[in-house]
């Protein structure tokens, strides 16, 4: 073996070391529980493998609220503490569905959710898939958008529901072209593969929130629309469910009293959107 190849090899070991170090110091967070607008902590008991290694995690986006906030004064005093608006649904939703998950694919996943922080530095990048909810009424800051711009790009995606109406249409669509001043929220066509990946969805509907039900809309939110944004290779970085609560098709899926329809289509949805982000 002669000095260059030695060198060449220290230098590859001393690459590894360096990488693995860096992966090291940028492991994700452990988990920890959150309390919410609507379940306090320990109101749901942690499963006996909450702390398991798995291929995959239900990761919700944490955020500040926006001036059309529906819940100012009733919130923590920083959002970052939970009892907040992204905690809508939460974490019930966030746990029916991953087991869910579980049932209908053979992904592994997680028992709980792993909530996510776009301030906390490169956590976000542990996590390939985030959720977020209530997108018609946070107000993300522009560091925030850079940093979600920057996730997407490099191959996360994002899924962003239960928003209703001309009001929070136009302040979701607002952030999103702070975040992708180059691109535009589109209408995802019937035969885009993320409604082919696993279920056949072209026949879909409005889901209803539990406490629209008698309504069978939010605000003037009348008709679904499904809506997304494309890289430059033409797949799918986000997936806005708008004028639909697919969080409450998922919170709601053990009631008697929520409709079952609901909760076929909107965890056939998020089970499409998962092996779509994971396969694409």
């Amino acid at each position: 073996m002669n000095f260059r190849t030695v060198c060449a090899l220290l230098g590859l070991t001393a690459l590894f070391l360096g990488t693995a170090y860096a992966i090291d110091r940028t492991l994700p967070h452990p988990f920890r529980e959150y309390p919410g607008i609507e379940y306090r902590v320990g109101s749901i008991p942690l499963p006996p493998d909450y702390q398991a290694r798995t291929e995959w995690t239900f990761a919700r986006l944490m955020y500040p609220g926006g001036p059309n906030d529906g819940y100012i004064g009733r919130e923590a005093p920083d959002w970052r503490d939970g009892i907040s608006l992204w905690t809508q649904d939460f974490p019930r939703a966030d746990r029916h569905f991953a087991l869910a998950v579980r049932r209908l694919t053979r992904i592994d996943v997680r028992s709980v959710e792993q909530i996510v922080n776009l301030d906390d530095g490169p956590e976000v990048y542990n996590w390939p898939w985030l959720y977020a909810v209530q997108v018609g009424e946070w107000g993300i800051t522009d560091d925030q958008a850079k940093k979600l711009r920057d996730y997407c790009l490099r191959g996360g995606f994002f899924m962003a529901d239960d928003f209703h109406g001309t009001l929070e249409w136009q302040v979701f669509q607002q952030s999103m072209q702070r975040a992708f001043p180059d691109r535009h929220l589109v209408d995802i066509p019937d035969s885009d593969a993320i409604f082919h990946t696993v279920y056949d969805l072209s026949q879909r509907y409005q889901i209803v929130g539990a406490e629209h039900l008698s309504e069978g809309h939010k605000a003037d939110g009348y008709v679904a629309r499904w809506r997304g944004i494309y890289d430059d290779k033409g797949h799918l970085m986000v997936a806005a469910s708008f004028n639909s609560d697919i969080g409450d098709s998922w919170e709601w899926a053990d009631s008697p009293e929520y409709p079952e329809q609901y909760s076929a289509l909107g965890v056939r949805i998020g089970v499409n959107y998962i092996v779509y982000a994971m396969s694409h």
